[in-house]
């Protein structure tokens, strides 16, 4: 078994002290094996706690890269490669502007856990599902699927992984919660 790095070590305690909301849960994952010498994957879930049933409102991968050798197209020895899912109001969903809303909650996210980055990348999509034939009685939907990119300036990933994890309550549509402040359930109205 080889060594790892002093830097993603650190890495890695950095993602052990994040703190996140009650409403997501983060697992570790198998982590890609080609992309970089050193990766760590965790798969979030955003459920409400409220629900008897506790739906998923949305899904999001969060990978960290490491090649000590560094990488010209990263521009840096890390990169957070991160994937969202949720679904979405029909609304909302046919609004043209809805990608970049999405990678608007992107920047805010990291803006505000003043995670320091450079060469961010992305795309946003909608993805439209109908249902024909036996299926025809299930409603269509809309889903928002955010796949981004960016460098971390150096080794300590705890912002990082914090900004993500509020932005995948974003898109589950939870509202932002400051600091000391305890979000009430959602009421459910039929």
């Amino acid at each position: 078994m080889r060594r790892l790095p002093d830097e993603f070590r650190e890495a890695l305690s950095g993602l052990r002290r994040a703190r996140h909301r009650q409403e997501i849960t983060l697992d570790e994952i198998p982590a890609p094996g080609r992309l970089a010498p050193f990766a760590v994957a965790l798969a979030a879930e955003v459920h409400d706690p409220s629900a008897v049933e506790r739906p998923e409102l949305a899904t999001g991968r969060f990978v960290l890269l490491h090649d000590p050798a560094g990488s010209p197209v990263w521009q840096g020895t890390f990169r957070v490669v991160t994937y969202i899912r949720a679904s979405l109001e029909a609304d909302l969903g046919n609004d043209p502007m809805v990608g970049a809303v999405a990678w608007t909650w992107l920047v805010e996210a990291l803006e505000t856990h003043r995670a320091r980055y450079s060469e961010a990348g992305g795309t946003a999509t909608r993805v439209l599902s109908e249902s024909f034939g036996g299926l025809a009685t299930r409603p269509d939907t809309i889903d928002i699927e955010l796949r981004a990119s960016w460098t971390p300036e150096g080794p300590d990933s705890t912002d990082h992984l914090e900004a993500w994890a509020d932005m995948v309550c974003a898109f589950a549509g939870l509202p932002p919660v400051p600091d000391g402040v305890t979000p009430l359930p959602r009421i459910r109205r039929n």
